[in-house]
């Protein structure tokens, strides 16, 4: 069975911070310095970065404390405006590279490296939730995580 793949614009670089202000201010809510600093952070990590790891990041281009809970805050509104997506086993963020676009995504986590890679499968998540419901659950919120090696840390 050939999985259905979601399709959509992946934005990167500037794109990808414009596509975040855009889609925060048409959900209702301010792009401040500190929201465009904190995004801007985990954009550039190459890998889930914790709240602790943004914090650290903003506060050595502020040259000052930047509190972790601060940015939980802030990261939280991005989950909720679909900015960025949480890694569930890693307690870790990623931005999410269309902004604009609202689906469940699955992550391939390397258990080597730790970069997370987000695939589409509309049918697999689509699945997922019309059981949820079968069971009798409303407001379902696929979570799902593969772990295993990436093709570059399988090769090594």
């Amino acid at each position: 069975m050939a999985s259905q793949a979601h399709h959509h614009h992946e934005h990167s670089g500037e794109s990808l911070v414009d596509a975040a202000r855009r889609a925060l201010v048409e959900a209702g809510e301010q792009w401040t310095d500190m929201r465009a600093e904190v995004f801007g952070a985990l954009a550039a990590q190459p890998r889930p970065a914790s709240a602790y790891d943004i914090a650290e990041h903003v506060s050595k281009e502020r040259g000052k404390r930047v509190a972790a809970n601060s940015v939980y805050r802030i990261l939280d509104l991005f989950v909720a405006s679909n900015l960025a997506r949480r890694v569930e086993s890693a307690n870790a963020y990623v931005a999410n590279p269309h902004p604009g676009c609202r689906h469940d995504c699955i992550f391939l986590i390397c258990d080597s490296c730790g970069r997370a890679t987000h695939i589409d499968d509309d049918r697999l998540t689509g699945a997922l939730v019309d059981a949820a419901r079968r069971a009798g659950f409303a407001d379902i919120r696929p979570v799902v995580e593969l772990r295993g090696l990436c093709a570059s840390c399988s090769d090594s």
